[in-house]
């Protein structure tokens, strides 16, 4: 118990106070005999009053109602260790109490040094009379609970608990820092089938991961799993399954009596996306396109249960493009790459039809007039649903990345019956390839080495759908289209040196073809034709068509019979070994014309400088055409043989002036000349080339060579020049 005892504010009295307490408590100890003595021996002043006694939760009332007791008679200093003792006993405390301030709930007032203030509790901090905030003990990184564990602040203090998947070393829940608890890793896979059947355990810091064994799948796809997340492990039928018939049936009916329950047509797809989306198979391909095959038909009936039709077809159209997508994008080539040619070309087919089928089917459930469009990174959809009414004013089309297709119905001078129109368009970005006829089509690019004429795919591929009721309500007149073309260019392998293939314009090798895929639904078997299509224009970038039916429609590219691998080579060489000799023979010339004083003249002037610019321009060929890696390196390349090359021609030119002036027998200032020559042989071809760079300075080097570029006819600025010297030449010559 504590009791406190009143002190004056009057410097020195407290001590007085104190030590007449004390006085005061020990004459209450002391025996009766003593006391009565006291009385009859004072100083005459009667009995003391009765000191406050220390009761607990009370104080001593405070010394102004007190009636002030005589000055006793200071006790010897031999009592004052056993008046302490006394009052540690009675655990009463020597700290006054306050009178004036006033403190806040988390605080408390005590007066130090004789100065009376307000002090905030242990875990708060603040004056104590105005504010006293929490301490966030879990902000400071003195208090950090360590690796492993997570802190919590509470009001005045915190506590810290062990992160998931570890306990506390003390086994407790709840510690405090520096009290010698540590988190240590909990390993779940001590206890018994912790991943479930056919799973491995394997712990790791703060959790554990699961792996199917040896003949077994995820049910999701996920290399590694927990059980609380759903998946589970499953045999795989297709590890050994060599994609047999027997073995893509068993694996095709396991996995439609996994999703035979799914009565939604956004949950069906959903759940075929998630199981693609993981990286396929060739086994996965085969199935899920048998599975979406099947289930088309079905799509648009489950579809049009819906009381309101409208929403539920944009979601099933969306998901069935994002379903299918995962099959047609790039990152799948290497796996449809595996698969047999014809194989490879049914199956893609399947998955053609079974999109086409199934779009329209969703798209005749629209209510009421809607054009819808949604797309994937390798496929768009567009789709049209419109009634007789609006015939004449919907114009369906679809344009992707520049690639545009129309269709044109017949025109018809009235409409004597009332009906509904759907019409889809479908776009594959990159599926060309998987069209070829070799079986290692990724390879396909380089493989010219023969001398047979293939027909390739160099589009993307485009689909029209229709469907009216009655069926004659919307009758085709015509299909327009235009596709870009993706750049063919043969393979060579890089060598040092010229390359004669580098010269070579890869799009006067191919012919453009307008083609539509003609495949039978019963066989999923097909093949390019051109029937009912025309070409209507083509350039080096697009092709235009005209057809008169629906299916998918692609241009292809025949190439003629090409020049093999060994032949380029070859060229090559005697190409490389041809410039050497020119070389040599040039600068036999040059030595001749410079230092033999006997034969100096006009004539041989010009020479020398023909010889010279043909040296160098053949050189700088030879050393820097095939320099093409580092683009300022190569503009220069190709500026200085734009310079060189027409400065030779400039001295052609000047040889055939000089030649008729001798012909024709003109007498004339030869230094005047000579100056004249100099500047028509060097000026001019600087001037045309300066002017030319000024114009298209982004021309000078190709990513093949570092020559003049052929875009926007920028080789003109060679042809032009050069031609126009051919023909002075020949104009003089006669």
């Amino acid at each position: 118990m504590e009791v406190r005892v009143a002190w004056s504010n009057r410097p020195g009295a407290g001590r007085d106070r104190q030590t007449q307490g004390l006085t005061h408590r020990l004459t209450q100890k002391r025996p009766e005999s003593v006391r009565r003595k006291r009385r009859v021996t004072g100083d005459g002043a009667g009995t003391l009053p009765r000191p406050p006694s220390c009761v607990p939760g009370t104080r001593p009332a405070h010394p102004a109602a007190l009636p002030p007791p005589p000055a006793p008679r200071p006790p010897p200093m031999k009592l004052l260790p056993l008046l302490v003792g006394f009052s540690t006993l009675l655990n009463c405390s020597y700290t006054q109490n306050c009178t004036k301030t006033p403190c806040l709930p988390n605080a408390k007032c005590e007066i130090r040094n004789g100065i009376e203030a307000c002090y905030c509790n242990m875990g708060f901090s603040g004056n104590g009379v105005t504010i006293c905030e929490d301490d966030n003990e879990c902000g400071n990184l003195t208090q950090s609970c360590g690796e492993n564990a997570n802190c919590t602040n509470t009001e005045g203090s915190y506590y810290c608990m062990c992160a998931p998947g570890f306990r506390s070393s003390s086994n407790q829940d709840r510690f405090i820092t520096n009290d010698g608890t540590l988190c240590i890793d909990i390993d779940e896979c001590s206890g018994p089938a912790a991943c479930g059947d056919h799973a491995v355990c394997e712990n790791v810091d703060g959790g554990y991961n699961c792996s199917c064994k040896e003949g077994y799948q995820t049910s999701t796809g996920k290399s590694q799993f927990t059980p609380n997340d759903g998946t589970y492990c499953q045999e795989n039928v297709s590890a050994d399954c060599h994609l047999d018939n027997a073995c893509i049936a068993a694996n095709i009916d396991k996995m439609l009596t996994k999703i035979r329950h799914i009565k939604e047509p956004v949950a069906l797809l959903q759940e075929v996306y998630r199981n693609s989306v993981k990286d396929l198979s060739p086994m996965d391909i085969i199935t899920y396109i048998e599975i979406l095959a099947e289930s088309s038909p079905l799509l648009g009936d489950m579809n049009s249960t819906n009381s309101t039709k409208d929403t539920p077809s944009n979601s099933t159209l969306t998901e069935f493009v994002k379903t299918v997508n995962n099959f047609v994008q790039k990152d799948t080539f290497i796996v449809w790459d595996k698969l047999p040619t014809n194989r490879r070309r049914t199956y893609l087919t399947k998955l053609m039809h079974a999109t086409e089928q199934a779009t329209l089917r969703i798209a005749q459930n629209f209510q009421k007039t809607t054009q819808f469009d949604t797309n994937s990174s390798d496929i768009a959809l567009k789709a049209f649903c419109f009634d007789s009414n609006h015939m004449k004013y919907i114009h369906p089309h679809m344009n992707v990345d520049g690639d545009y297709i129309k269709i044109f119905p017949k025109r018809k001078a009235a409409y004597d019956s009332y009906g509904n129109v759907a019409v889809t368009f479908l776009y594959y970005k990159s599926i060309g390839p998987l069209f070829s006829s070799s079986d290692n089509f990724l390879l396909e690019p380089q493989s010219y080495d023969n001398s047979e004429e293939e027909e390739r795919v160099v589009s993307s591929v485009i689909s029209v759908s229709i469907s009216s009721n009655p069926p004659t309500l919307y009758e085709l007149e015509k299909i327009t289209f235009t596709l870009s073309h993706i750049k063919l260019e043969p393979y060579v392998p890089k060598s040092s040196g010229f390359t004669l293939s580098n010269f070579i314009e890869t799009t006067d090798k191919y012919k453009s073809q307008c083609a539509f895929w003609n495949y039978s639904p019963d066989t999923m078997n097909g093949s390019w034709s051109s029937v009912g299509c025309e070409l209507t224009y083509s350039n080096e970038t697009h092709t235009s068509c005209r057809c008169n039916h629906l299916t998918h429609f692609a241009i292809l590219m025949s190439s003629g019979p090409s020049i093999g691998i060994k032949d380029y080579n070859i060229l090559t060489r005697i190409t490389q070994l041809g410039i050497i000799i020119s070389l040599i023979c040039l600068a036999i010339c040059i030595f001749t014309f410079w230092f033999f004083s006997e034969i100096q003249s006009t004539r041989t002037t010009i020479h020398k400088n023909l010889c010279c610019n043909l040296f160098l321009a053949e050189l700088v060929f030879l050393v820097g055409i095939n320099t093409n890696t580092n683009k300022l390196f190569c503009s220069i390349i190709a500026g200085l043989l734009h310079y060189f090359f027409l400065a030779a021609f400039a001295w052609m030119c000047i040889e055939g002036i000089h030649l008729y002036l001798i012909v024709v027998g003109v007498i004339y200032n030869k230094g005047f000349l000579h100056k004249n020559f100099y500047i028509f042989g060097y000026l001019s071809p600087a001037v045309v080339v300066g002017f030319s760079a000024s114009l298209g300075y982004r021309y000078y080097g190709t990513t093949k060579v570092c020559w003049l570029s052929t875009e926007n006819n920028f080789i003109w600025s060679f042809i032009g020049p050069a031609c126009l010297i051919i023909l002075i030449i020949l104009r003089h010559s006669t």
